[in-house]
């Protein structure tokens, strides 16, 4: 492999775009439960959703997956795509909104550098939810790495964030 230079600092993941079975379902979870907003239609195949405004975060489409089914277990594919949240009282509040819409969370971790909910939307992609620690909180082996880990997360604790 050749040697490069690392990808310039403060580059990004822009926006992710998925394919659905069911457009309106789609919107639903995530313009209903999460809460993001609808920026643009093309008209019953394809929405782009926003937080804040920005143009989209994600695309939805219904292009070449209408009316589709998840892809099997034990094939390639998105994991799952991580939507982070600016504070752990947002977080939590994401964690309400799911839990009054009833949806089920595959997990909940406490990583050290974070902290993330796990679940699926309607077409059974993986979905994470997550907020950073301030990267000085950031746990460190003795000689400075990283030293993530993987710990239950306290819903009732992360709850109690939201009404802060």
């Amino acid at each position: 492999m050749p040697s490069h230079p690392p990808i310039i600092a403060g580059t990004r993941i822009g926006h992710v775009h998925l394919k659905v079975a069911d457009l309106e379902r789609a919107l639903g979870f995530y313009c209903g439960v999460l809460g993001f907003e609808v920026m643009q239609r093309m008209g019953s195949g394809a929405a782009f959703i926003s937080a804040g405004g920005y143009h989209h975060h994600i695309g939805l489409n219904t292009w070449e997956s209408k009316g589709g089914h998840p892809p099997p277990p034990g094939t390639t594919g998105l994991f799952h795509t991580a939507i982070l949240y600016p504070t752990r009282a947002a977080l939590a509040d994401a964690l309400y909104r799911v839990i009054e819409a009833g949806i089920e969370l595959d997990g909940a971790s406490d990583h050290g550098v974070s902290e993330a909910l796990y679940l699926r939307d309607p077409d059974q992609n993986g979905v994470e939810l997550y907020r950073d620690r301030p990267k000085e909180e950031w746990p460190r082996t003795p000689d400075g790495s990283l030293a993530m880990f993987t710990k239950r997360l306290d819903l009732e604790d992360l709850l109690r964030a939201r009404e802060a």
